[in-house]
C-alpha cells in the first residue's frame, strides 16, 4: 500500500489495517503490531510523523481490549 507523507493517518484506518492483517494473514495481535511496525512504519512507529504514530499507538490499544 502506497502512503503519501502528506496526511495524517487516523486511529480507525489503523484498526481496519491492522484487524486485516490479523484476518488475511492469521497473526495474533502481537505479531501484527511486528508486521506493521517492520513493513507499514518502516521500523517506527512515528515515519509519518507524530500524529499518525499516536493513531498508530491507540489503535494498537483499543485492539488489546478487545
Amino acid at each position: 500500500m502506497t502512503v503519501n507523507h502528506g496526511g495524517n493517518l487516523t486511529e480507525e484506518y489503523f484498526r481496519a489495517y491492522i484487524s486485516l492483517v490479523i484476518n488475511s494473514r492469521n497473526y495474533t495481535l502481537e505479531k501484527a503490531k511486528h508486521f506493521m511496525v517492520e513493513r507499514f512504519l518502516t521500523g517506527y512507529p512515528t515515519t509519518y510523523g507524530p500524529i499518525t504514530g499516536a493513531s498508530y499507538i491507540n489503535a494498537v490499544k483499543v485492539l488489546s481490549l478487545d
